[in-house]
């Protein structure tokens, strides 16, 4: 991996959403041991995984991860502390159905 290039690979992982009283969140695990790094991105292919209220899904994937460049790690790791909250937007659909 270079200073400016990136790299993209694909894993097999399992998508956990759990919409209960005492739990609401979603998890990704890579099935293959794939370790996400600084500034990696990480989009899950198919369609999103909807739990009706009371019920915990898990559904295995795909998931594309692109690999940050060099600079981006470095660039990721300085700056982190400093946007933390950007961390906590999440997108787990592009559209929503109605």
């Amino acid at each position: 991996m270079g200073w400016l290039t990136k790299d993209f690979e694909t894993a097999p992982c399992e998508v956990e959403v759990s919409h209960r009283f005492d739990s609401l969140h979603a998890h990704v695990k890579f099935l293959n041991g794939a370790v996400i790094n600084p500034g990696d991105e990480v989009q899950v292919q198919g369609p999103p995984v909807m739990a009706p209220y009371g019920e915990v899904i898990r559904e295995q994937r795909i998931a594309r991860i692109t690999r940050a460049s060099k600079l981006e790690q470095i660039w990721t790791r300085m700056t982190g502390d400093f946007e933390f909250m950007e961390l906590c937007e999440f997108s787990f659909s592009e559209e929503v159905s109605l």
